[in-house]
């Protein structure tokens, strides 16, 4: 039995280059509101489960950061953006399912379609967060280009042609994250009257 879900208060759709930092910037959001509240949804994870199961993979691999994935994300990429060309929302509704929570936080959105989907289903619950990081912090991180990937959809379709509601500097040079993060805590709490 598929669990109904709960009209959310607000959407936070997060975008960044691979090892801007994305996912430190959303579990540090999810801890500052608490379970309870708050839910991380993922695309990234209905999309490695489908193709692990379409092709007879470790889906616990694909969801690591080691080089199991790193093996398959090109093809990965290309089978993802033929789902979407079918279907755009196809990842987006799987993602959803089951979200109780009132705030959502979708910590890795990358294409357009992605963002439209969103804005569409939800207009007024939903906003733009970009995370950025130089590229030498990025590489600090572990980030080296790799043709194929980092010139793909996957990592540029957000580039340009976007209006963010929010843009979060994690730099060292950057303001304390804590500082940039007021605001949209803030007004995920006058959301959810925490």
């Amino acid at each position: 039995m598929m669990m109904a879900i709960v009209e959310p208060k607000i959407i936070l759709l997060f975008s960044g280059k691979r090892k801007s930092g994305k996912d430190y910037v959303t579990d540090l959001i999810y801890k500052r509101l608490g379970p309870d509240v708050c839910c991380i949804l993922r695309l990234s994870g209905p999309l490695k489960h489908q193709y692990a199961q379409e092709h007879g993979l470790d889906f616990g691999e694909l969801l690591g950061a080691g080089q199991y994935k790193e093996k398959y994300r090109a093809d990965m990429i290309q089978w993802g953006e033929r789902r979407r060309e079918q279907d755009p929302g196809f990842f987006c509704r799987l993602a959803i399912e089951g979200a109780q929570q009132p705030i959502w936080v979708v910590s890795d959105t990358r294409r357009l379609s992605d963002l439209q989907w969103f804005w569409r289903e939800y207009p007024s619950q939903s906003r733009c967060v970009r995370v950025e990081a130089s590229e030498e912090t990025r590489r600090e991180r572990g980030w080296e280009f790799t043709p194929g990937i980092d010139d793909a959809e996957s990592e540029c379709g957000l580039d340009q042609g976007v209006q963010f509601d929010w843009i979060i500097k994690n730099d060292r040079a950057a303001p304390p994250l804590e500082d940039q993060l007021h605001m949209l805590l803030s007004l995920a709490k006058e959301k959810t009257s925490l």
